[in-house]
């Protein structure tokens, strides 16, 4: 039996009880009511979050659709420096999976600790993010994203370009067409646990478009093949750099595009900036005797001289005020296409003398020179080409030969396109073109006939007694135009640095390439275009004609021995560079 003092203690107790429970139901029922949507949007705000959904970056193909640029998907770890204090002692753990510095949590959260964001390591391999996730540690997450890959690696380098961290174009085509390649990222709403992990899929607030493929002009085996035969001529003659660049007659498509020291895209510590400049497009160098054909060019179209005319480049150097052009040797009279096969200075400067200096100018811009190609590519060097009202004689003599105005590789192919394209230039494309596209009276830079007759002059260079016999190609017709260059310096041009270049057509039965090669300052012995470029334009050609199925058109050619190259020396060159 309960004593009389229990009961009043037992009925106090069993009150309060019942005053507790009915004020947490209260308690209940007015959050419930009347708090609603502010303690809906407390969780929400620890743990909905809205998730970005990276694009997809498109891809960069070469013409036959192999890949150029892949992204892949990675992740990369971050941390909040606010919640990542609580795991210190899983941070010696942490740095020995991402391979980072002991001590670099501490410095990064540290500097950055006002931040509610610092990355510790930015796109690692997927099995460093399944152990980082299985490390479980507060304030430490994963963040998808992709990383791009470029399977040529140094062979394509310089026209591709490469992206930043970021996915974002930086340099080439990967810069020219960023804004189709990235896409828009889209987004979607998550719930998340306390590592950031993603619990719930709740909505997509927007998708994902991914970026577009882009089909380039590239043919990845030309392209190798080409940087191959770049490599090894200039390190077969030691030179400072090099370039080249193989161009399609017919559509101005460019087939490959390489230059020396080249870098590789997929190593972001192999970027250096001095090599990230593609030399072909961007770098202006004096054509030289490249340029001769389109001064005879310009002779024939003005009806001053025929393919035969005579002319006498006695005593083999010729006189202009103060200042005095030779030739290699005195080669006497000579006709006309002798002027291109002996690569005459004296010729060249004699014909110009009997043009119009409006006749010489239109000649050189219409086949692209001082303007654009129409490619678009980052950087691109427009080239110059003063105009004609202030030439006087010598500038106009040494215009013949190639002093006194600059162009790119790029240029001077596109101009030697026309020549192979029946006098009609084509614009520059680093996109696949699915058509010839037709051409324009804008887009006719000669007549024909005077194309053709230029195309008879180049195939005599690579013949014995030509400056270029190093270029010709077992089983094919081929032509072009050797060309050596002083380098400008202060005071004027230098004695012992040149450009050294050769540039052609392939094949001469219905030309389809146009191929350049620039070494820049060539070591040793060797320094004439035609010992040292115009080897590499043989190994170009020879190559790519192959690949790209283009059968022989010399079955006689075929029939004799290779020419020795070795055979060939300085003292045996005679181009006529002053």
């Amino acid at each position: 039996m309960f004593t009389r003092s229990f009961l009043p203690r037992r009925r106090i107790v069993a009150v309060c009880t019942i005053a507790l429970a009915a004020g947490l139901v209260w308690r209940v029922v007015d959050l419930q009511l009347n708090h609603n949507t502010f303690l809906k949007e407390e969780g929400d705000a620890r743990h909905l979050r809205i998730e970005k959904i990276p694009a997809h970056r498109g891809m960069l193909l070469d013409r036959n659709g192999e890949p150029l640029a892949v992204s892949t998907p990675l992740a990369s770890v971050w941390a909040n420096p606010k919640k990542i204090v609580g795991s210190r002692p899983k941070w010696p753990e942490l740095e020995r999976t991402l391979d980072v510095d002991a001590g670099s949590i501490e410095r990064m959260t540290e500097e950055r600790g006002r931040r509610g964001f610092v990355y510790l390591r930015r796109h690692v391999d997927p099995a460093v993010a399944e152990a980082v996730s299985a490390l479980e540690m507060d304030g430490v997450y994963l963040k998808p994203e992709y990383r791009r890959y470029y399977p040529m690696g140094e062979a394509a380098s310089h026209v591709l370009g490469f992206t930043g961290i970021d996915d974002v174009g930086q340099e080439g085509l990967e810069l020219a067409f960023d804004d189709v390649l990235s896409g828009e990222d889209g987004a979607r709403r998550v719930i998340k646990d306390r590592l950031g992990r993603i619990v719930e899929n709740l909505e997509r607030i927007r998708p994902a478009y991914p970026g577009r493929d882009i089909v380039l002009s590239i043919d990845r085996r030309v392209q190798s093949l080409t940087y191959r035969a770049l490599l090894q001529g200039v390190q077969r003659h030691r030179a400072r750099a090099g370039s080249a660049v193989v161009l399609d007659v017919r559509t101005g498509e460019v087939l490959a595009i390489v230059n020396q020291p080249s870098f590789n895209p997929n190593d972001r510590g192999d970027r250096s900036s001095r090599s990230f400049r593609n030399r072909a497009v961007t770098d202006l160098l004096e054509p030289g005797s490249t340029i001769k054909p389109f001064t005879v060019a310009a002779a024939l179209q003005a009806g001053i001289v025929r393919p035969d005319t005579v002319l006498d480049t006695r005593p083999g150097f010729l006189r202009v005020g103060r200042h005095t052009v030779w030739d290699v040797r005195n080669y006497g009279v000579i006709d006309v296409r002798k002027v291109i096969k002996k690569s005459s200075n004296v010729g060249a400067g004699k014909l110009a003398l009997e043009l119009r200096p409006a006749d010489l100018w239109r000649t050189f811009h219409q086949v692209g020179f001082g303007t654009s190609t129409g490619s678009r590519f980052p950087g691109e060097a427009q080239g110059t080409l003063t105009d004609f009202v202030g030439w006087r004689k010598v500038h106009r003599v040494t215009l013949s030969f190639g002093y006194g105005l600059a162009a790119t590789p790029l240029q001077v192919a596109r101009a030697y396109a026309a020549l192979g394209n029946g006098g009609v230039l084509p614009d520059v494309s680093f996109v696949k073109t699915d058509r010839v596209p037709s051409a324009s009276p804008a887009m006719q830079a000669m007549p024909a006939a005077v194309a053709a007759q230029i195309l008879g002059m180049l195939e005599e260079v690579v013949e014995p007694g030509g400056t270029g016999p190093r270029a010709r190609v077992d089983g094919y017709r081929v032509g072009g135009k050797t060309g050596t260059t002083r380098k400008s310096e202060a005071g004027g041009y230098s004695e012992d640095r040149y450009h050294s270049a050769f540039a052609g057509l392939a094949p001469m039965s219905a030309p389809r390439l146009s191929v350049v090669v620039v070494i820049d300052e060539p070591g040793g012995d060797e320094y004439y275009g035609g010992a040292v470029a115009a080897p590499v334009f043989s190994d170009i050609v020879d190559g790519s004609l192959r690949v790209l199925g283009i059968a022989p058109d010399d079955s006689e050619m075929m029939r004799s021995p290779v020419i020795s190259v070795a055979a060939a020396s300085p003292a045996r060159t005679s181009e006529g560079t002053p």
